[in-house]
C-alpha cells in the first residue's frame, strides 16, 4: 500500500495554499525538481548534465547536423547559451561543428560516434527510470495527466506573465 502525503504536511506547512491554482503550482514545482534531481544523478554517472544529454539526444534523433538554433528550439528545459553547451560537448569529442559551405554564417553541429555511443549507453538506465518513476500511475491514468499537462502548457503560454 502507497501512503500518500499531502503535499502541505511534506513541506510542514504550517497554513493552507491560498488558492487550489497555488496548490497545483507548487506540486509541479516539487514534482518536477524530484524528477529533475534523479535524472541529474542519472546523468552525472555517465559525465553529463541533463541539458547535456538534451542536446545528444536531440542531434541523435534528428539524425542530422543541426544549427545551435534548431538544438535550442528542441530542448526540455530553455538554455541561454545553447553555444557553450556545444563547446563543452565538442570539448569531449561528442560533438563536432562544420560551417556551411553556402552561409559562412551558418554551423551546424553534429553528433559524433563517441557522443552517439553515450547516448545510446545511457538510454537503458533512462528507460528504466521512466517506467520506475511512474508505475503508480496505470495507463489510462498516465494518458489523463499528459492532457492535462499539454493543457497546463497551453495555459502557460497565454499567460500574460
Amino acid at each position: 500500500m502507497i501512503f500518500l502525503m499531502k503535499l502541505q504536511e511534506e513541506l510542514k506547512r504550517p497554513a493552507p495554499y491560498t488558492s487550489l491554482q497555488q496548490e497545483t503550482l507548487v506540486n509541479l514545482l516539487r514534482a518536477g525538481d524530484q524528477i529533475e534531481n534523479r535524472l541529474s544523478r542519472l546523468f552525472r554517472e555517465h559525465g553529463l548534465t541533463l541539458s547535456r544529454f538534451n542536446v545528444l539526444r536531440s542531434l541523435a534523433l534528428a539524425n542530422r547536423p543541426l544549427t545551435c538554433g534548431e538544438i535550442g528550439e528542441r530542448m526540455i528545459q530553455v538554455v541561454p547559451a545553447i553555444t557553450s553547451l556545444v563547446d563543452r560537448l565538442e570539448k569531449h569529442a561528442l560533438v563536432e561543428r562544420h560551417r556551411c559551405l553556402e552561409d559562412r554564417r551558418v554551423v551546424h553541429v553534429s553528433i559524433t560516434q563517441k557522443g552517439r555511443q553515450l547516448s545510446d549507453a545511457v538510454d537503458p538506465s533512462l528507460r528504466a527510470m521512466e517506467e520506475s518513476l511512474l508505475k503508480s500511475l496505470t495507463q489510462a491514468e498516465l494518458k489523463t495527466l499528459l492532457g492535462l499537462l499539454e493543457k497546463t502548457r497551453e495555459s502557460l503560454s497565454a499567460s500574460e506573465y
